[in-house]
């Protein structure tokens, strides 16, 4: 099955910017969609950002303007560019492979998340 391996993660203050990169083992180009969820301390696990396999992207409102979602289907890279970082980014960070076509079907998968941490 298909691993997702994200990296980029760390301490940045408020104010600056990161880029996460998550690594795919093999080809996602049969996902519904590419992903980046994050969960703060205590909090849901929210949807930041997906780009669909039509060509469109999502942006969540609270990161609109400032974070951008992008693929790179050869490399099979997914990335997600973090500007204007405020200390309420703060948390673990998930790639996510939606309804990747598999034998039997589709299957969604997850990264292990990787630690944002924004100081104020």
């Amino acid at each position: 099955q298909i691993k997702l391996v994200e990296s980029g993660g760390g301490f940045v203050q408020a104010g600056g910017s990161l880029r996460l990169s998550c690594a795919a083992s093999e080809s996602f180009s049969s996902a519904n969609a590419m992903a980046w969820h994050r969960q703060a301390p205590g909090k849901q696990r929210e949807l930041v950002a997906a780009i669909f396999s039509n060509g469109n992207n999502y942006t969540g409102n609270s990161v609109k303007g400032r974070f951008t979602i992008s693929a790179d289907y050869v490399k099979n890279m997914v990335y997600l560019e973090m500007n204007g970082l405020k200390p309420e980014d703060s948390g673990v960070y998930y790639c996510f492979a939606d309804g990747l076509r598999i034998w039997s079907g589709r299957a969604n998968y997850w990264g292990q998340g990787i630690q944002v941490t924004v100081s104020s």
